[in-house]
């Protein structure tokens, strides 16, 4: 439900139903009780949740120390804002992304967890948004208060969130196909990547309506990495393409502010030379008198006298489209630092669960690389559904050992080669002992669990 309202609307805005979802008319600083209820009750049921698991603590906060320190400066940084009780309401309620993603992976299985909500989620928010668009207009299609332009936002609050949702469920369902592939024949299998490409297309047809190119160059550039992590290539160069996604996002900052050729792409995938208008948002933002170091506090940037003249200077908006900005106007150079070392940190994660064979390691370089890309003109650091799926494919869970009665051969076959069942793959490396040495080896797509006696749809053959 979390993530639900984390890609669509608040719960206040579904009660209403109310498509025009203006700034000048929402209240700002106080929010509203019937969010904070809901919030609050999610929140209380992840903890009594989190409690009643065995989880090594103490083990986890060493192994996320670097998102333990980032949490702690957010919270921290409320007694320097203009605005201290806001900043500490809003720590409280985006801290439950983290708890709802600690929900996930402390599941017994939390590969298949992951893939389970994922798709769930997509199952959704998918269909109801293409829905709205053909049969709920009102509900769907928001109006510039300034333009009267037409944006199609489908179950979501903008055309933006909308693009952003769309780009998680096309590559959610790529990546699934992906892995499917190699058993493509079975029945079974071709019924999940039937419907995989069914909500391919769905999502490409929103992403068509809402015309977010951010979020379709970000869907294509994901899909490229996915099909690059499991090609022969990579198995002979694996250390060339650890390094080749974060040098391509260094190539493209040396075009954009190096060579200043920004507005030249942005003109050649059909927007404007100054994207929309937010090169001039970014010129303002950047005028306004903040504490450069510790920035203005965690999300009251956009409060009070310094919101007021924004709106005079550039209208009614309340992000920066662009989240390393938007970090740093709330959280300062300091705020920045740790985001980019928490980055750096989720890419060794992702790279690490990858060369163990998860089925999420490819998932998490795509959804890595995408969000570096996907930021410099959205804001999606530090909560927001994207965060979250980013967190979900690299925060480490240490879970108690327990000791369990001796599975059957059948069912020890199936926990090595991967158990499938609700449309997820569950992956584990393979090992197999020759004269005391071990070798692993990566099972793609579910090909040896059939062999072993796995029923694609759950439990054994």
């Amino acid at each position: 439900m979390w993530m639900f309202i984390a890609a669509t609307r608040l719960p206040s805005q579904w009660f209403s139903l109310n498509t025009q979802f203006t700034l000048a008319t929402t209240n700002q600083e106080d929010g509203n009780p019937i969010d904070r209820l809901i919030y609050t009750t999610l929140i209380v049921s992840s903890i009594c949740i989190l409690t009643s698991r065995s989880i090594r603590w103490r083990m986890f906060l060493r192994q996320n120390s670097v998102l333990i320190t980032f949490l702690s400066y957010c919270l921290v940084s409320s007694l320097w804002s203009d605005f201290p009780l806001i900043a500490l309401k809003r720590w409280f309620r985006d801290i439950g992304d983290y708890l709802v993603v600690l929900v996930i992976l402390s599941d017994p299985r939390p590969v298949a967890a992951a893939q389970i909500v994922l798709r769930r989620l997509c199952y959704l928010v998918i269909p109801l948004s293409v829905l709205f668009v053909k049969y709920y207009p009102h509900l769907s299609i928001h109006y510039d208060a300034w333009t009267g332009v037409p944006e199609y936002i489908g179950a979501t609050t903008s055309k933006n969130t909308l693009g952003g949702v769309c780009l998680v469920s096309g590559l959610v369902f790529f990546w699934d196909t992906v892995l499917r592939w190699p058993q493509r024949r079975k029945k079974g299998v071709k019924t999940l990547i039937l419907l995989n490409v069914a909500f391919i297309v769905m999502s490409l047809y929103l992403l068509h309506l809402c015309n977010s190119v951010t979020s379709e160059v970000c869907l294509a550039l994901g899909c490229c990495v996915i099909l690059g992590a499991y090609s022969d290539w990579v198995r002979r160069y694996s250390k060339q393409f650890l390094l080749l996604m974060p040098a391509s996002f260094l190539f493209y900052l040396v075009l954009d502010f190096g060579l200043g050729m920004n507005g030249e792409m942005a003109e050649k995938l059909g927007r404007n030379p100054n994207l929309t208008g937010r090169t001039e948002i970014w010129a303002t933002l950047l005028s306004v008198r903040i504490n450069p170091v510790f920035g203005t506090g965690y999300e009251t940037f956009w409060l009070g006298p310094r919101l007021q003249w924004i709106w005079e200077q550039r209208g009614h908006i309340n992000e920066a489209h662009n989240g390393y900005l938007d970090v740093y106007l709330n959280l300062g150079f300091v705020g920045l630092s740790l985001l980019l070392l928490l980055l750096i940190v989720t890419y060794r994660n992702a790279w690490r669960s990858f060369k163990r064979g998860s089925p999420l390691g490819s998932f998490g370089l795509a959804m890595w690389t995408l969000l570096l890309f996907y930021c410099m003109s959205e804001a999606a650091f530090k909560n927001g559904l994207l965060w979250m799926v980013l967190l979900l494919t690299s925060v480490v869970v240490p879970r108690a050992v327990t000791v369990r009665k001796k599975p059957s051969l059948r069912a020890t076959g199936a926990a090595l080669a991967g158990v499938a069942f609700d449309g997820a793959i569950v992956h584990r490396p393979l090992v197999e002992r020759r004269t005391g040495t071990e070798k692993h080896s990566r099972v793609h797509g579910g090909a040896r669990a059939y062999e072993e006696g796995v029923n694609p749809m759950g439990g054994i053959r």
